[in-house]
């Protein structure tokens, strides 16, 4: 997927919606004299992340049990990665973690943990999806190949039509996609459009670091148990499979709740590259949250079910989600804005997946 227009979004903006929200979440964190970053909450969270990923690792390495309880191991093991991703490598790539740049730095670099790779990361999260957000041919997140229809722009073929009953098998396959096919197009394509962010290495330092990584990466979680267990090789890679499938099932529907919903607006620009709306009236319209009020789901997705918040103010960790979520509803409403939310999980999942339908009907 390459872009193939400059996009800018319209300045107009005559009631000055962010420029008010901007000024009373800043009051707020003055107000209460609090960082913007993470605090303690974020830390304790991340230390029970990295023991639920690594924890049972070391427990399938060490014990004589059974290859059940061993397999278990590992779906709790993809819960962990699924978590770290979520709370420790997002918030650390957006700058959020810490006010230290180096605790940012090393806390975002953990996506390795998940296969994944920085460089990659930043062009499609942070440069794309988050300055594009549901704009086709511009954000990644839209794009599923030939197999899933995400968006009305988007050429529809025939096996479409059964996409929201065999979504659910493909969603698992995230990660592990990360970790053989994903990494290494994104670092050809990335590197052939000179696309870049702040500090970016040069593309064979860029090349060096992910072909290093990969063979690290493969070396501790697939080598290593076939050299210390006794078991055969192939149990080895069902438990690998398993752990990444359940973390790219998690990572893969909070990730689409947030955006490929019923109520997430695709528009494009017009003729001349240009966009309706303003960059943050652009992300309230293409964006969702889920049950903001569940104490669990804000826990452990790590703010990703307040997204709204996150998309208008991604430097900004998401353990204050909650609370400037009340000031970003308010503010919308003021000014007459949309602020698409789903009180619970389970009816943003129906709505994704009758999205998924819609997108599966053949134009006419």
């Amino acid at each position: 997927m390459q872009a193939t227009q400059r996009l800018r979004f319209s300045r107009k903006d005559p009631k000055e919606f962010f420029k008010t929200l901007n000024k009373r979440v800043n009051s707020y964190f003055r107000e209460n004299k609090i960082e913007k970053t993470g605090n303690w909450k974020l830390y304790v969270k991340t230390f029970v992340m990295f023991l639920l990923l690594i924890a049972p690792y070391v427990l399938v390495l060490t014990l004589s049990i059974s290859l059940w309880i061993k397999l278990l191991l590992c779906i709790v093991m993809g819960v962990g990665m699924a978590g770290v991703g979520m709370n420790v490598m997002h918030d650390g790539n957006h700058g959020s973690f810490s006010k230290y740049q180096w605790v940012n730095n090393f806390m975002g670099s953990s996506i390795y943990f998940l296969a994944g790779n920085v460089f990659n990361w930043k062009i499609q999260h942070n440069l794309l999806h988050h300055t594009y957000t549901n704009i086709h041919g511009h954000d990644e997140d839209l794009e599923a190949g030939r197999i899933l229809r995400f968006s009305k722009h988007s050429k529809w073929m025939p096996h479409h039509r059964f996409q929201h009953f065999y979504s659910i098998l493909l969603y698992g396959l995230l990660t592990l996609n990360w970790a053989v096919f994903t990494d290494f197009q994104q670092m050809k394509r990335y590197t052939k459009r000179k696309l870049s962010y702040l500090n970016s290495k040069r593309p064979s330092f860029q090349w060096t670091g992910l072909l290093i990584s990969k063979i690290l990466y493969f070396s501790v979680w697939i080598a290593l148990p076939i050299f210390i267990i006794d078991a055969p090789w192939w149990t080895v890679l069902i438990g690998f499979v398993v752990m990444h499938y359940t973390a790219g099932l998690i990572l893969s529907l909070v990730f689409q709740l947030a955006h490929v919903m019923e109520d997430a607006e695709m528009p494009k620009p017009d003729s001349s590259g240009t966009m309706k709306n303003t960059w943050a009236i652009h992300q309230l319209l293409t964006t969702v949250n889920f049950s903001t009020k569940n104490k669990i789901v804000n826990w452990f997705t790590g703010g990703l079910n307040h997204q709204i918040e996150h998309h208008i103010f991604p430097h900004i960790s998401h353990v204050h989600y909650t609370k400037i979520g009340e000031i970003v509803k308010k503010t919308a409403k003021e000014f007459n804005l949309p602020y698409n939310e789903y009180k619970t999980t389970r009816s943003a999942l129906f709505s994704h997946f009758r999205f998924l339908k819609q997108m599966g009907v053949q134009p006419s």
